[in-house]
C-alpha cells in the first residue's frame, strides 16, 4: 500500500515535470520489490529492480536538462518517427525475449507473457519519460491495461485498484504534456 501510494505519488510528480518524480520512483520500487515477491511475481519484481535502475538515470538526465523550459521545468516533446520504432522494435523484441526466459523457467512466473509485457513496457515508459517524451504516457496506458487485470487476479487488490488511479492520472497527465508539447517557445524580447 506504502509502496504504490508513493508511486502515484511519482507520478503526480511526473505530470508536473518535477524532478522530484525520480526519487519517489525509487523508493516505491525498493518498497514494491518485496510486495511482488511475496506475490510470486518475478517479472514484478524485475520490473521494480528496473524502476529503481532507470530511475536514477531518469533523475539525473533530468537534473542536467532542467532548464530546457522557460519555466524552469522539464521541456517536452513528442518523439521522432525513429525514436517511436526503435521504442515499439524494444518492446517488442524485449516482450519476446523475457516471455520466452519466464517461458522456459515457469517457476519465475505464473504468467510469463503479462509479466513479460508489464516489466519490458514498464522500462519502455520509463525510458521515455526520462527522455521528455509525451508517448511515455502512451507507454503507461498500454501497460496498465495488462496490470490492473494481473494485479486484482494475483490477490493484490489495492495495486489494481491504485493502477486504476494510475490511468486516469496518465490521461490527464497526457493531455498536459501533449499541450505543452505543441505550445510555441515565446523568445525573450518578443511580445507575447
Amino acid at each position: 500500500m506504502i509502496g504504490n501510494t508513493i508511486g502515484l505519488i511519482a507520478l503526480a510528480l511526473g505530470w508536473r515535470r518535477s524532478v522530484l518524480t525520480w526519487p519517489a520512483q525509487l523508493l516505491s520500487g525498493l518498497i514494491l520489490v518485496g510486495a511482488y515477491a511475496s506475490a510470486h511475481l518475478t517479472g514484478g519484481v524485475g520490473k521494480q529492480v528496473l524502476v529503481i535502475g532507470v530511475a536514477a538515470w531518469g533523475w539525473h538526465q533530468w537534473s542536467r536538462g532542467r532548464q530546457q523550459a522557460q519555466d524552469g521545468s522539464i521541456a517536452v516533446r513528442f518523439a521522432t518517427w525513429k525514436e517511436r520504432g526503435l521504442l515499439l522494435g524494444g518492446a517488442a523484441l524485449g516482450t519476446l525475449a523475457v516471455g520466452g526466459l519466464f517461458t522456459a523457467y515457469p517457476s519465475l512466473s505464473w504468467s510469463p507473457w503479462a509479466d513479460a509485457y508489464i516489466f519490458v513496457g514498464t522500462l519502455v515508459a520509463m525510458v521515455a519519460q526520462a527522455r521528455g517524451l509525451v508517448e511515455f504516457w502512451f507507454a503507461w496506458l498500454l501497460v496498465d491495461l495488462v496490470g490492473v487485470p494481473l494485479a486484482f487476479n494475483s490477490g493484490l487488490a489495492f495495486s489494481g485498484f491504485v493502477y486504476v488511479i494510475y490511468g486516469a492520472l496518465v490521461l490527464w497527465g497526457m493531455r498536459d504534456w501533449w499541450l505543452r508539447s505543441r505550445t510555441a517557445p515565446v523568445l525573450e524580447g518578443t511580445p507575447a
